[in-house]
């Protein structure tokens, strides 16, 4: 049996262009080794978004390739990617739309053909990953946002994915809601890119960031010397907020 490390996801020479003829990606190359924990960022109209849509198939790639745990995305592939590929999105709302929050969190393992003691097992664990147990039986729109945001994250996990992709996972939170999900985020054994345009949670919850920029990857690295380069972030506008400094190791 051979010993090569296979990537929780790798992305080679992608380009994409929409219908309408605009081109969003430009041929972006990108690796991320399994447990690793990265931060995508990038201005608006960078190709986030349009990325992402690429990891579980959404979207076909116009050229290149994606791989996720070294399955290629393919058409007849999607199944298998679209459990391996866990996608948070921005509005919780988007995600939850069940009776209860335990109904919400078994609807993709009982799809994938779970059922008694096992699916409940599944949906148990998921939900204390992120501290919302208590919560199984309760409507989630009786919970808070942040609540919310936590629940949909347990819906992927549930799935045990192989890379969990969060788009912009600290907006709307409030400070006490954001350092809980980043302690959430810091517990979990698995694979995380991060899109986010809040750079102070991406220098806590990652020590590797990308700067994706006019369709392809501008810098890749440790986290707090991109953000530490002024003159970086200028050039791909990318601010930190005010007042803030990046703290000395």
């Amino acid at each position: 049996m051979g010993t090569d490390v296979v990537n929780s996801l790798e992305v080679r020479q992608l380009a994409y262009a929409y219908p309408d003829g605009t081109q969003a990606l430009f041929g972006v190359d990108l690796s991320i080794a399994r447990g690793e924990r990265v931060a995508l960022l990038g201005p608006n109209g960078a190709g986030k978004t349009t990325l992402v849509m690429h990891l579980n198939g959404i979207l076909t790639a116009g050229h290149g390739s994606v791989s996720v745990a070294g399955t290629p995305v393919r058409k007849d592939t999607l199944k298998e990617i679209r459990q391996r590929v866990g996608l948070v999105f921005q509005d919780p709302d988007d995600q939850l739309f069940m009776p209860t929050v335990r109904d919400d969190v078994a609807f993709g393992p009982a799809n994938a053909g779970l059922r008694g003691a096992e699916l409940d097992r599944v949906v148990e664990d998921a939900l204390e990953r992120v501290g919302m147990l208590a919560a199984a039986d309760r409507p989630p729109h009786h919970l808070s946002f942040g609540q919310r945001r936590r629940v949909a994250v347990a819906t992927v996990l549930a799935m045990a994915p192989e890379i969990l992709v969060l788009d912009e996972p600290s907006s709307n939170l409030d400070p006490a809601a954001r350092r809980e999900l980043a302690e959430i985020l810091r517990s979990l054994d698995v694979t995380v890119l991060m899109v986010t345009h809040d750079l102070p949670y991406a220098l806590e919850l990652c020590e590797r960031s990308l700067i994706l920029s006019g369709g392809v990857i501008a810098a890749d690295g440790p986290t707090r010397e991109l953000l530490a380069d002024s003159e970086l972030l200028a050039e791909h506008r990318l601010e930190l907020p005010y007042g803030f400094a990046i703290p000395a190791v």
